[in-house]
């Protein structure tokens, strides 16, 4: 069974296209690494909620907007081959692929407000 990554982030709505070309360019490891597919959805209809909502959820400013995307993997041991493969990135940067330098992809957003979590599907139609 499919496995999902889901991920929240606020992003400058001016960083919009930067946005764009960020994930185009980083995404396409997640299909290297097995991903099935990976979207990127920007926010047009996130309305503020009363006792939560996702502009909350990731402290999203007045000029940035909610980017919701996931990536659906084949199934859980793909994920998690990816997942360790992207964390020996991290801690060796040269073995890492080079989509992934930050100094040659910076990501045009706030990472320490990005949330996101593993999800196994429950019901698909």
């Amino acid at each position: 069974m499919s496995y999902i990554d889901g991920f929240v982030i606020a992003v400058p709505t001016a960083n919009k296209q930067k946005f764009i070309d960020h994930a185009q360019h980083a995404d396409s490891v997640f299909i290297d690494l097995g991903a099935i597919r990976v979207v990127e959805c920007w926010g047009d209809d996130v309305p503020e909620g009363k006792v939560t909502d996702f502009r909350g959820a990731v402290k999203a400013e007045p000029e940035e907007t909610v980017v919701f995307s996931w990536i659906e993997w084949p199934d859980k041991p793909t994920r998690d081959r990816a997942m360790k493969t992207m964390t020996e990135w991290m801690e060796n940067p040269d073995t890492a692929d080079p989509r992934m330098d930050p100094e040659k992809n910076p990501m045009p957003f706030d990472g320490t407000r990005l949330i996101y979590g593993g999800f196994a599907p429950v019901v698909t139609l």
